[in-house]
């Protein structure tokens, strides 16, 4: 994102246990910040770490230091493939979840997915935090036949969100994977809350609904 003078950038880099320390060695030399290293899921295989990164400064620069890093990894380069637009049907009812979400989502790769800002204002640095700089609520359907899907993805919390939305996920069968912070400095503090399911698309579906119905997020 554009800043008054440079940019700043945030994200996550997914990695294997072994990239782990000589990614963080290049981003810190680099001038990148490391804010969070941890899971966001359980059982999968093989087991990723997620690195969540903060820089500020000039853009290109930090691109640089970015991709010196990916450099690192055994992340695919840009040219070792492209997805094509499926033309196969979603193969769940991508309207009747939108309904019951109360929201509009997009298919990317085949999967349905939502960005749910909070209504408060995010300032990390004395910077205001836009939504898609990684402080909405991502939700992510992926069909598994049969109108399942599994889904995926976190909630952005406060603090006094975190227990009843935890209570809610679990009361519709929606596995908590993992509870965290992501930045450093931001207020308010938020906290990233992961899941996991695999069942009826739609009851999932009323089972996130009920979820962020225990949370401060924009209408």
């Amino acid at each position: 994102m554009r800043t008054g003078d440079g940019a700043m950038v945030m994200g996550d880099l997914v990695l294997t246990e072994d990239e782990v320390g000589p990614v963080m060695r290049r981003l810190q030399e680099r001038g990148i910040e490391i804010t969070a290293i941890h899971n966001h899921l359980i059982s999968e295989s093989p087991h990723v770490v997620y690195m969540h990164i903060e820089g500020h400064g000039d853009a290109v620069k930090m691109a640089g230091a970015i991709h010196e890093a990916l450099g690192l990894t055994k992340t695919p380069g840009p040219d070792s493939g492209t997805a094509t637009p499926s033309s196969e049907p979603l193969g769940i009812d991508q309207k009747a979840i939108e309904d019951i979400l109360g929201r509009s989502g997009k298919v990317n790769g085949g999967i349905l997915q939502f960005g749910v800002p909070r209504a408060e204002t995010i300032i990390e640095n004395g910077m205001t935090v836009p939504p898609a700089l990684g402080v909405a609520t991502a939700i992510n359907f992926q069909p598994t036949g049969g109108g399942k899907a599994a889904i995926t993805g976190d909630f952005v919390l406060l603090g006094k969100e975190a227990n009843p939305v935890m209570q809610a996920l679990r009361d519709n069968g929606i596995q908590v994977t993992a509870l965290h912070s992501h930045m450093l400095t931001e207020e308010p503090r938020l906290f990233f809350m992961h899941f996991w399911a695999n069942d009826d698309a739609a009851k999932l579906a009323r089972g996130l609904k009920a979820a962020l119905d225990q949370t401060n997020s924009k209408k």
